[in-house]
């Protein structure tokens, strides 16, 4: 073969070995996938008897450790490690949790909205998610009137966001904090927290839609209310029931798994009475333990939803396993 030839060959090949890499190359990078950075939306559902229960995830907040009271830095740090948690600041989720009895629909707390931070507010997103709209819910029951608990039942613009719902709070909490002369007395740091309240109970107290109860009646068929006060004069957990399945839905009765679990007696800086805080957590955990009950938690790790183990010292968190629902 002459040599022009053989040389016009070569770089022929060459080209077309360049070419088919170059195609090859482009193609892998044609099928390299953008990276999406977005969550699955914030609900899990569970059965409980004939109940269907949907958790839903209002968002999360860093709280820092040095709001836990009667124990030693130390201690904190070797129970939050042992959780692969790092503080000063441990993130918390703010949980509620909606009830379908098949004849009402029931939610227990109705998140923070945004008033604190872009992190929360989502809770009529997730409702939504979920398969329900706001004007469905015919009862909020609230397990107290603390910001990250309420704030979500009104607007930005102060208007009802559940519109066909009767909200249900305990009398004590209404009688502390929707009062301006209680308010009127309280520190200028927490005179915020007592307008919260005010704001999100105004339009219903208008519509004549806020209703009292008194402590551990039953509200609702299979719903009974439970009292755990401490947390605030009036907090409330709340007994969910259905055929011989129980749930309890906590409320703020621990804010911090990795360290309440294991020490119950440590309180948080929110609890009005931290004393009686702790004995009602005490309480409803040796219940808990004691009945195999199912609980859930408006701020333990989301769907916040598990049972609580007797330890040979405190207690400890088992999370529910996620698990598909029978059709």
């Amino acid at each position: 073969m002459p040599s022009a030839v053989s040389s016009f060959i070569g770089g022929s090949l060459r080209h077309l070995c360049l070419a088919a890499l170059f195609l090859f190359a482009s193609s892998f990078a044609a099928a390299e996938a953008p990276q999406q950075k977005t969550q699955v939306p914030g609900y899990y559902r569970l059965m409980l008897g004939n109940f269907e229960v949907t958790a839903l995830y209002d968002g999360a907040i860093d709280l820092d450790e040095k709001l836990l009271k009667n124990i030693q830095q130390r201690d904190i740090q070797r129970l939050l490690a042992r959780e692969f948690l790092k503080g000063p600041k441990v993130q918390t989720a703010v949980n509620a949790y909606l009830i379908n009895t098949g004849s009402k629909l029931i939610l227990v707390d109705a998140g923070a909205a945004k008033l604190f931070g872009p992190g929360l507010g989502n809770i009529v997103d997730n409702l939504k998610a979920a398969g329900y709209a706001p004007e469905q819910v015919d009862v909020v029951l609230v397990t107290h009137l603390h910001g990250d608990h309420v704030n979500g039942l009104v607007t930005s613009e102060g208007q009802r966001v559940f519109t066909n719902a009767e909200i249900w709070s305990a009398k004590a909490d209404n009688v502390f904090w929707l009062s301006e002369e209680i308010a009127a007395k309280a520190p200028k740091d927490f005179q915020s927290f007592f307008k919260m309240s005010r704001d999100a109970a105004a339009p219903y107290l208008a519509a004549g839609k806020w209703k009292t109860f008194d402590s551990d009646r039953e509200l609702l068929p299979g719903v009974t209310s439970v009292d755990t006060h401490g947390h605030t004069p009036g907090h409330a957990s709340y007994l969910v029931q259905s055929g011989d399945q129980r749930l309890m839905i906590l409320g703020d009765l621990i804010h911090n798994h990795a360290v309440q679990f294991a020490h119950p007696d440590v309180a948080i800086e929110f609890d009005n009475d931290p004393k009686q805080a702790v004995i009602a957590r005490k309480r409803i955990f040796r219940q808990a333990a004691r009945e195999r009950l199912m609980v859930a938690g408006m701020h333990l790790p989301f769907p916040g939803i598990g049972h609580v183990r007797k330890e040979q010292k405190g207690y400890a968190w088992v999370p529910a396993e996620f698990a598909p629902l029978a059709k």
